[in-house]
């Protein structure tokens, strides 16, 4: 058993003036029940609505709340990145903004802590969003769970517990297409997930749209997966293959059978084998966009306004860098 640890609560927030008054009243009242100082560490990733002047507001009178506010909105990942760059404790919780990922399941997550483990993720069981919408997440983490190297758990999201030296590890990873659930996972250590059923959203609407979950998942794959690259290499030798079979057989049927006709299938063949050519050189320029995104070193954010203790702070340089901790060592050796 390890001592009771310090607790940061990691929370990005976009435009979600309608959730934090409920998001605050329970996450403090679930602090205040463990022994210890403890704190949550907000992002508001560039809200256009009221939701800094309440963060504001709730740092001025809970020194345990630590304000971060970036200069406009870089996306979900990011922002939780720029959290778990300010957390403080022995152990960091991720959670989502919107209340689907409920602050009462903390202590369960802390009692396996406690026995030993390093990252406990929460598998989520019985969602409360639309049928189309559980169906493109089913898919997804069954079909990344095939694709990715790493063996990934199933259905689980970004609210979970790590300890300080996997938050550390994380925090090395200079790339800047993240997907935190995954880079929680290749670090290793310790890992067990819990099952938790997901309440539906307290108040206001979904911030990821259609889009923007294309983005993440496509974040996912790339990241943790070279497959598709291989499939272009498979599908172009299944394509030889036809090829020189299909030029044997119209040797054959030029001196024995006539000289084989089939112009639409001919054209069809072309049209067929132009698609899937464009189609991966598509994929080989996502993963050549990566590799020019990630040459370019620049930062991961920007903060505009930090609040720590209540007091507004000078951010130090790396509080502005937004640079993980091997972004900054390659930087400061140019």
């Amino acid at each position: 058993m390890k001592a009771e640890p310090r607790v940061s609560i990691a929370i990005a927030i976009f435009n979600e003036a309608a959730v934090l008054p409920e998001l605050l009243r329970r996450t403090t009242a679930v602090l205040d029940q463990l022994p210890g100082r403890h704190e949550f560490v907000l992002v508001d990733d560039g809200s256009s609505d009221d939701s800094w002047q309440i963060l504001e507001s709730a740092a001025a009178r809970d020194p345990r709340i630590k304000a971060l506010a970036l200069s406009r909105n870089f996306g979900h990942q990011i922002a939780l990145s720029a959290a778990l760059d300010h957390v403080t404790g022995d152990v960091a919780i991720v959670m989502d903004g919107d209340l689907q990922d409920p602050p009462e399941a903390v202590p369960t997550l802390l009692e396996q802590y406690q026995q030993g483990y390093d990252v406990v993720y929460v598998r989520r069981v019985n969602r409360k969003e639309s049928w189309w919408l559980r169906s493109c997440y089913w898919v997804f983490y069954r079909l990344l769970a095939v694709l990715s190297s790493t063996k990934l758990p199933l259905d689980a999201g970004d609210f979970g517990l790590m300890s300080r030296r996997v938050v550390d590890e994380i925090r090395r990873m200079p790339e800047h297409h993240r997907y935190l659930r995954g880079m929680r996972t290749w670090v290793g250590f310790r890992q067990i997930g819990v099952p938790l059923e997901r309440p539906a959203r307290h108040a206001g609407i979904t911030k990821y749209s259609p889009m923007r979950l294309f983005k993440l998942a496509s974040d996912g794959i790339f990241a943790f997966s070279i497959v598709p690259l291989r499939a272009a290499a498979a599908v172009g030798a299944v394509a030889m293959l036809i090829s020189i079979a299909y030029s044997l057989y119209a040797v054959y049927a030029k001196f024995w059978r006539g000289t084989p006709q089939g112009f639409t299938a001919l054209i069809l063949a072309i049209t067929f084998l132009s698609g899937v050519n464009l189609f991966f050189l598509g994929i080989i320029g996502e993963y050549v966009g990566r590799i020019y995104e990630e040459a370019k070193g620049r930062p991961h954010y920007v903060v505009r306004k930090l609040i720590a203790s209540g007091v507004p702070e000078q951010a130090k340089a790396e509080d502005w860098s937004g640079f993980s901790g091997a972004a900054k060592k390659k930087s400061a050796g140019q």
